[in-house]
């Protein structure tokens, strides 16, 4: 994690602004007699980008920043995207995979600058309500791969073109691998660049797409870190054969990342290979958070347009940063092989540049979910509906009935899990096994010793002619998990079903909700999580449960979405209790 600065402090009187940098060292009294009173705006910026913000915005107030008659104060805080995303997806009563809950201390910013507009997007996707304004790129550091310079000669750079194919294939060598890192990119945006563009790579080699991804994220897995600052000092520290050949030899990281590290000369520089197709880049969004006062809205409009002011690019190069446009202003040392895509340092236009272009929501997802999944470990109970309702076509799914699409989704999430996970797989409808409502295939075991048996279990599945017996199931399964709970490990539960209960010889909701309760213990928590398909379900009916054991309950209309959603509710899944 880059180091952060803690930029501004309480002024004794307006046109007072105190900056410090974990130390005190210096404050300005700015007498601004042409405004009065106090528009104070919180502006949360990524760590590397924050002090050319803080310069920016301190001149500003020191010439007389106004809104009209109003003095305007910035307090400009260098923070983690993650720590800022956290609390916001808390705000909305959301929960991104890999990110955690929000510190007690952090708060929400009035303006946040992430690195990336990743973070926009993934929480766009899971807080509906989570609209901010602007968006705009206000700097960019394209994303590399870094790699130990004598590592980069062998393989041909800097002559040589570089396309994520090669890299993946060096990924999954099995004789002479190369020793890949990544940091967690559930919680670095230039980790998740990385990431994208090697599952793409994975996805478009042939054969068996899932495989190739799936091997790709778990060499990476191997060497991931959970701080940038980690994953660096895993890089060779000493230019002799051994260390080379021991430390760290690739990982995608910033521009900016590579710039900083190798001005501290250390014995091992890193090259920047610059990969074909281009990943993401690390765009900087000006985001102006909802729910602000008008007036702070109207300062941040005015502050954006002091951000993308052509004096701008030069305090960008400054801190190994780019303008918008992917250009440079003065001073800015590029890496050898650096590409500057207009070949010169025009103005930086004047209304920011473009943000999260091209990004899809929804494929960001797939690849955070898959990357939680194949890297946790954990215990689960699948439980999947067979009723005579799941015999139904699905027309966006090539009228495959919505058992096929089910179990399709099961079986691709079972190649993601690895041989730690221990998984079961039951059924139910209503009178199944005499007068019980479901049917265990298969217990929960080891995937490392049943992986087949579950694989031939899953395509036995077929609808039956029967009704959803829901809650003598949720019961029974509940107890069933419950039973041999495991510590360390998350205990859960996941269901799918097409309809609401239709057991009138079983328990009603009320008595089901009281044995729950009765079972429930927080020293052996189990997880529920329901998968409500179709026009049929009852949402409160599943809520109603997942209140009472814990969990998150996901219903689409849409039975072909059940895929993404199940990926996503295993990724979203609380970390194992310690």
């Amino acid at each position: 994690m880059r180091s952060k600065l803690h930029l501004a402090a309480a002024a004794a009187t307006a046109g007072v602004l105190v900056v410090t940098t974990g130390a005190w060292f210096g404050y300005r009294e700015l007498i601004q007699p042409s405004c009065s009173g106090e528009i104070r705006l919180a502006v949360a910026v990524a760590s590397e980008l924050a002090p050319a913000v803080d310069a920016a915005a301190s001149q500003w107030v020191k010439d007389g920043a106004a809104v009209g008659p109003t003095c305007i104060r910035v307090d400009v805080s260098a923070s983690d995207p993650v720590d800022v995303a956290a609390v916001v997806a808390a705000k909305h009563g959301a929960v991104l995979a890999g990110v955690g809950q929000a510190s007690g201390t952090a708060v929400s910013p009035d303006v946040w600058v992430p690195d990336s507009s990743t973070w926009l997007l993934r929480l766009k996707k899971d807080a509906t309500a989570f609209a901010p304004t602007n968006g705009a790129s206000i700097a960019r550091s394209p994303i590399v791969v870094a790699m130990p310079e004598p590592i980069a000669t062998r393989l041909g750079w800097p002559d040589k073109k570089f396309n994520w194919t090669d890299l993946l294939k060096q990924v999954n060598n099995t004789s002479a691998p190369l020793r890949t890192g990544i940091v967690e990119p559930t919680r670095d945006a230039a980790g998740l660049s990385g990431l994208l563009s090697l599952t793409a790579a994975a996805n478009g080699a042939g054969g068996d797409a899932q495989r190739n991804t799936v091997g790709a994220l778990r060499a990476l897995a191997t060497g991931r870190s959970s701080l940038r600052n980690d994953l660096l000092a895993r890089f060779p520290t000493a230019n002799d054969s051994t260390s080379i050949a021991s430390g760290l030899g690739a990982a995608a990281l910033s521009e900016e990342d590579v710039m900083a590290y190798n001005s501290k000369k250390p014995p091992v520089p890193l090259a920047a290979l610059y990969m074909e197709p281009a990943p993401m880049p690390l765009d900087y969004p000006y985001a102006v958070l909802p729910g602000i006062e008008p007036s702070k809205a109207s300062a941040a409009r005015v502050l954006f347009e002091l951000l993308t002011s052509p004096t701008f690019r030069n305090r960008l190069a400054a801190q190994s940063l780019r303008a918008p446009d992917g250009n440079w202003g003065e001073g800015f040392k590029a890496p050898q092989g650096a590409p500057s895509p207009s070949g010169g340092a025009p103005t930086a236009p004047a209304n920011g540049g473009t943000a999260a272009g091209g990004l899809d929501p929804a494929a960001i997802q797939r690849v955070v979910s898959s990357w939680s999944i194949a890297t946790q470990s954990g215990r689960m109970l699948a439980v999947i509906d067979v009723s005579g309702s799941m015999k139904d076509e699905v027309p966006s799914a090539n009228n495959r009935s919505r058992e096929e699409v089910t179990v399709d989704a099961a079986r691709r999430g079972l190649g993601l899990f690895d041989d730690s996970w221990s998984i079961g797989l039951w059924t139910f409808s209503t009178r199944l096994v005499g007068n019980r409502d479901y049917r265990e295939l298969v217990p929960i075991g080891p995937l490392s010793g049943q992986r087949a048996q579950l694989e031939g279990a899953l395509a036995t599945v077929k609808p039956s002619s029967g009704d959803t017996g829901l809650y003598d199931t949720m019961l029974a399964a509940y107890q069933a998990v419950q039973e041999n709970w495991q510590p360390g490990r998350v205990n859960s539960i996941v269901l799918f079903t097409d309809g609401k209960n239709e057991d009138d010889n079983g328990l009603n909701q009320q008595q089901l909700l009281a044995k729950l309760k009765q079972l429930a213990d927080p020293e052996r928590p189990v997880q529920v999580i329901m998968i409500g398909i179709g026009e049929g379900v009852s949402k409160s009916e599943l809520e109603s449960i997942t209140k009472v054991t814990g969990g998150d309950v996901f219903v689409t209309k849409d039975p072909s979405e059940i895929g993404s959603i199940f990926l996503s509710a295993i990724a979203r899944r609380p970390p194992a209790p310690r």
